[in-house]
């Protein structure tokens, strides 16, 4: 993926156009085992960086998947209400979480590259 960035909560970000796609990484997913139920945001709903965007339930835990960036929800992944185990499938694709358009293109440029990220997680084990 280009124009990919990452936050230290495991999310990944991709920017096109003013709207970032949000999911997390195939770390994250991996950690967490089979993932049973996701809550997603409403569309329209205004969000800051680093607020609750998304709810996931997993067999090993629970946990949230926050915004890398402020804005407002422009889209939310239905399929994963009823399809869950997308995400673990395919975390940086077909299980990505919502989309946000940006309102401060400042806070992308915050995110971690995608060797920041690598080495973050490999400092973190």
């Amino acid at each position: 993926m280009t124009n990919t960035k990452y936050t230290e909560d495991h999310e990944w970000a991709t920017l096109d156009d003013g709207i970032v796609t949000v999911g997390i990484t195939d770390f994250a997913q991996d950690q967490l085992g089979d993932i049973v139920f996701i809550e997603l945001p409403r569309i329209g709903q205004a969000m800051n960086q680093g607020d609750e965007g998304a709810i996931i339930e997993s067999v090993k835990a629970a946990g949230d998947v926050k915004c890398p960036v402020g804005g407002e929800v422009a889209a939310v992944n239905e399929s994963l209400v009823d399809s869950p185990e997308q995400v673990n499938k395919d975390p940086m694709g077909d299980g990505w979480f919502y989309k946000v358009r940006a309102s401060d293109l400042s806070e992308w440029e915050q995110l971690m590259s995608k060797e920041a990220y690598e080495t973050f997680v490999a400092q973190s084990n």
